[in-house]
């Protein structure tokens, strides 16, 4: 006899308690669990638990079931990248070409016209001097000084400057000395009469006045 109770097949407190895990989710790995037949509920659930993180494993891969090389068409988008670099090289060289082009052009063409008008006013120095002859003498009257008056317009809408007058301070640069005197009434070499007026275009001399100059003592 032992003191140890007897079991009976109707105590349910005999029973031992199991459990079926049946999460689709393993809740260790975080992987998809494939469901797997047995009869045995406890090893169909260690099953699970050991084939969860290979069949994770394999549906973590975004990549495994496509059909691509990625190191192919990387290769291929640098190839393009450079390509497209080289032709924005290439196009701003030639924009720079052009701009220095477009450039020497304006340069020249400005070259050119500023050469025409000093042979048109080198051409006409002879008739300019005699209108100024003219002016100086009250010659040019009536019909003739507003002839004369509508000439100095025309030359004038072309940037022709006439230069030279009495009183100025005598400059080397732009006035030509045909004779010269000393006086005790200047302070400094200046015009006192003018021969033949200047004529510039812009900062340009055509040609320089000439004129008398009297200078201090």
């Amino acid at each position: 006899m032992t003191d140890e109770p007897q079991r009976t097949p109707g105590n349910e407190e005999d029973k031992p308690f199991s459990f079926t895990d049946k999460r689709k989710v393993d809740p260790t790995s975080g992987a998809p669990r494939v469901p797997e037949e047995t009869a045995d509920a406890g090893a169909g659930t260690g099953a699970a638990h050991e084939g969860a993180p290979a069949s994770g494993a394999a549906d973590a891969d975004p990549l495994a079931g496509l059909d691509f090389e990625p190191s192919a068409e990387t290769a291929e988008l640098e190839k393009a990248k450079a390509d497209a670099a080289d032709h924005l090289d290439a196009l701003q060289r030639e924009r720079a070409s052009f701009t220095n082009y477009r450039n020497r052009a304006l340069r020249d063409q400005e070259a050119a016209r500023t050469r025409g008008l000093e042979d048109v006013l080198t051409a006409l120095l002879p008739v300019l001097d005699d209108i100024e002859r003219a002016k100086s003498h009250a010659e040019l009257v009536g019909p003739m000084a507003a002839i004369a008056e509508k000439l100095d317009a025309s030359l004038a809408k072309f940037g022709i400057e006439r230069f030279g007058a009495v009183g100025e301070v005598f400059d080397p640069t732009q006035h030509e000395a045909l004779m010269h005197r000393e006086t005790d009434t200047v302070t400094e070499p200046t015009i006192e009469l003018v021969v033949e007026p200047g004529y510039r275009i812009g900062e340009r001399i055509v040609r320089a006045a000439r004129v008398g100059v009297v200078g201090p003592e």
